[in-house]
């Protein structure tokens, strides 16, 4: 496999496949993975030549695209994500180590709706099953953040980060009770949640360092419906009083009254639940158990199905950049409001 420099800086190798597949090996990668990116980045490699006549350094964005086009009549949508990503990761690689000079694969991975299942046969709960097992929750806290969860699809690092001033409800009772002045993002935004981007597990965010992380791609504005604002009212008129300066939402009601809630309580009070309804076991697997992130793959699943439309679901996750948001419409959150309160399931 030769390799010499090139005058346009880059370094010139004659197989780029070769010398990638050389290299994760070198990086520790088993021989399995190597074969399986092989047989990925081959079959890739004859589609450009065969398909659109050029080989894998000249390729961009359109035909990248099209080659993964190819892949959906005859692959499941998560092995589209996975072929797609082994691309993605090949071009990332060889960009950095100069061998090639850009990555026609980013804006693709950012448009495909397709993505890795990594429980692909995880439980399958319908609305009506799901309705039974809140209206079974008697708790103001526990009900609030599971329903904060299934209403909204966020992280559970993203609901624990969650402060006062990330929630504007169009409530007297609220405002007066509490007088918290909502973010500027959400003026004008009445019964909303603002979920943001920055916070990050150890930095100091609002005056109050944290203990998980965001990881949304954009800044992001979630409708709160009828249901999710009565359920969040029961949980402000029991909730503790706090030392943060933060003024976190969710605040623990058993150990370490008064704190900020972490993923781990989290996670503990719905396995609690869950485990009462047998939805939950000791060792069971992500396909058994139901969990915070069960519950963000339930909102993905039910909310898509019912709306048609990826891209607003994908927003709502925070999983769509801005510059694909300004595609749609000016009048974006009017239109995601629109779409999400036609469409919401009922949890009560």
């Amino acid at each position: 496999m030769g390799v010499e420099g090139r005058t346009d800086g880059t370094v010139g190798v004659e197989d780029p496949v070769s010398y990638f597949l050389e290299d994760i090996t070198y990086h520790g990668r088993t021989e399995r993975t190597r074969d399986a990116y092989e047989r990925v980045l081959r079959r890739c490699e004859r589609f450009l030549r065969e398909r659109r006549g050029v080989g894998l350094r000249e390729a961009g964005q359109r035909d990248c695209m099209a080659w993964v086009h190819s892949l959906r009549d005859d692959h499941a949508s998560s092995t589209v994500a996975t072929y797609a990503s082994y691309l993605h990761r090949f071009y990332a690689y060889l960009m950095q180590a100069g061998v090639f000079d850009a990555n026609p694969m980013t804006l693709v991975m950012e448009e495909m709706d397709e993505s890795i299942d990594t429980d692909p046969a995880r439980r399958e709960i319908d609305v009506p099953t799901m309705r039974s097992f809140v209206s079974g929750i008697g708790h103001p806290l526990d009900e609030a953040l599971v329903v904060t969860l299934l209403k909204t699809g966020m992280r559970v690092g993203e609901l624990c980060n969650l402060d006062m001033r990330d929630l504007y409800l169009d409530d007297e009772e609220v405002e007066s009770a509490y007088g918290v002045i909502p973010r500027a993002h959400l003026d004008g935004r009445p019964d909303s949640l603002y979920v943001p981007s920055d916070p990050s597990r150890g930095s100091s965010y609002n005056g109050e360092e944290r203990s998980a992380s965001n990881k949304r791609k954009r800044d992001t504005v979630v409708p709160v419906d009828a249901e999710l604002q009565a359920t969040l009212k029961r949980w402000l008129a029991v909730r503790p009083d706090t030392r943060s300066p933060a003024d976190p939402l969710f605040l623990s009601t058993r150990d370490r009254w008064g704190e900020r809630v972490t993923p781990k309580m989290v996670r503990s009070v719905v396995a609690d639940h869950a485990e009462r309804r047998g939805w939950h076991r000791s060792g069971g697997g992500a396909e058994e158990n139901v969990t915070p992130h069960y519950f963000r793959h339930f909102f993905t699943t039910h909310l898509r199905d019912r709306t048609g439309d990826r891209g607003i679901v994908k927003y709502l996750r925070g999983d769509v950049a801005s510059d694909v948001i300004d595609t749609y419409t000016h009048n974006w959150g009017d239109r995601v409001r629109r779409v999400y309160e036609t469409n919401i399931y009922s949890l009560y």
